[in-house]
């Protein structure tokens, strides 16, 4: 089966992109949601726990007992840090978008009740990762700080001719604490519309061993394996790093074959 699928990012409404029941990754789930201006979407929570990432314009998200006006700020992922929202399950909520309106919404299942907390840029961390070659900058917008219950969610601001996610690292068994149980799912975007890079998921046997190329709106779902990526020259590539997780943090295993590079 094929792991990536395409976001048709220039049509409004909610779209499953991934759910448990037709691919690969059985905790984690997918949803993207795009507005027009004045338009409204409207749902419930169950029992997932949700982080709304805003890639794109303005909307007001009010609830039973929140309410946040005019979330957002940048018109593109390429204009600053992200505004984040997450919902506990059994929750519901309403978008109101105040300009054309681009968000993607992760999903895992929860067994626990925690609050609802709007991420705002002050809130978010930022580190620059790597080395000449695989440098990225990463920005932390629901990591361990925050009370949930598996859902750990970020961004990747990638040069190109730079590798992200490198070398190889994987999560894909409990080893604690080297290595935790996590399922992920990459959504990409570039700086112009030509712009692409190539992620790759395999396995050190090489029973799993996949390229894709990735173009605005892709989404490459990782159920197991190793899982770098990079951007073509000439463009800038944005890596947004959905996870579901056993024990929510880094806990990984870097490729063997590739170690070496960090020394």
């Amino acid at each position: 089966m094929s792991y990536k699928r395409h976001w048709d990012y220039n049509k409004d409404g909610c779209v499953e992109l991934f759910r448990s029941e037709n691919s690969a990754c059985e905790a984690l789930e997918i949803d993207a949601l795009k507005l027009s201006a004045g338009q409204s979407f409207t749902s419930q929570t169950g029992e997932y726990e949700y982080v709304f990432t805003i890639l794109s314009g303005v909307c007001s998200i009010e609830g039973g007992s929140f309410s946040f006006e005019s979330v957002g700020k940048r018109m593109s992922v390429f204009e600053g840090k992200a505004y984040a929202l997450y919902l506990p399950r059994r929750v519901d909520y309403t978008i109101k978008a105040e300009t054309d309106l681009k968000i993607i919404m992760a999903r895992c299942e929860a067994s626990n009740d925690h609050k609802v907390k709007l991420i705002t840029p002050e809130d978010i961390v930022v580190k620059n990762l790597g080395k000449p070659g695989f440098e990225r900058e990463a920005h932390f917008l629901v990591d361990e700080r925050m009370e949930c219950d598996r859902i750990y969610v970020g961004e990747n601001f990638i040069r190109g001719g730079q590798w992200s996610s490198f070398p190889g690292h994987k999560h894909d068994e409990n080893n604690m604490p080297n290595e935790g149980f996590a399922e992920e799912i990459y959504y990409y975007e570039y700086d112009k519309d030509t712009g692409y890079g190539i992620q790759q998921v395999y396995t050190a046997d090489r029973e799993l061993d996949e390229a894709y190329a990735v173009r605005n709106g892709d989404i490459v779902e990782i159920p197991r394996g190793y899982h770098p990526c990079c951007v073509a020259p000439g463009y800038t590539g944005y890596l947004l790093w959905m996870m579901s997780c056993d024990n929510r943090g880094f806990f990984l295993t870097l490729d063997p074959e590739q170690e070496w590079q960090t020394k």
